[in-house]
């Protein structure tokens, strides 16, 4: 059971999420929220905490950059998933790297958002075409120090690169173990040594940096 918050100004919008979770078999709503000061105050006196959250960029009082930072240094077991009304690459580009989960934009189908849910709640991050298109966006991309993409590139090793297009492919560290017949004590290893490398954060930043410098390719 995927354990769910919602947090969204929108009454409308946060009732019909609130009746589409409630549909859902293996999803579990246990907090609306309006604003992100509200949410805090519920996660705060929270008997369990929600595994993921449901949350709009433009929330009141606390916006959605500081609002995704608080959740990350004092709730890092909750996962976070962005709904937008339109694309905010700067502002995604930062959360990202605060460790983001998904970004979404509100209009999405319903097979999209569980989708996401799913992958979120797993430990990963769920990559669309907006994610990607705003990674290819050169004033939001954070070149990564000391160092030039092409020259990461080079520096990677084939294997490397192996697992990190099966990283973008959505993979969990099992699942790529499984793939290429090794133990996942080794591919979390790779996995380390690809963000040193890359300098990333997280799996999403790991993503972007392969999709901004073209070593994966997962438009459709």
């Amino acid at each position: 059971m995927i354990h769910l918050a919602i947090a969204d100004n929108q009454k409308l919008f946060r009732q019909a999420l609130a009746t589409l979770i409630a549909q859902e078999e293996g999803l579990c709503l246990n907090i609306q929220a309006e604003n992100g000061t509200e949410l805090l105050r519920l996660l705060e006196s929270a008997q369990k905490l929600p595994d993921v959250i449901l949350m709009n960029m433009d929330l009141p009082e606390i916006n959605g950059i500081e609002l995704n930072h608080q959740l990350q240094r004092y709730f890092p077991s909750i996962k976070v998933i962005i709904l937008s009304l339109h694309p905010q690459p700067k502002l995604v580009s930062k959360m990202i790297e605060d460790g983001l989960g998904a970004y979404l934009i509100k209009n999405c189908d319903k097979d999209e958002l569980i989708s996401a849910i799913n992958i979120v709640h797993r430990g990963g991050f769920y990559t669309n075409l907006q994610a990607i298109q705003d990674a290819q966006c050169p004033s939001v991309f954070k070149v990564v120090q000391n160092k030039k993409p092409w020259e990461i590139k080079w520096a990677l090793t084939k294997r490397e690169k192996e697992i990190l297009h099966l990283i973008c492919m959505e993979l969990s560290t099992t699942q790529i173990a499984d793939k290429l017949f090794l133990s996942a004590r080794t591919i979390e290893g790779h996995r380390k040594h690809l963000l040193s490398k890359t300098k990333s954060h997280n799996t999403a930043g790991l993503v972007l940096f392969a999709v901004k410098n073209g070593l994966v390719n997962l438009s459709p």
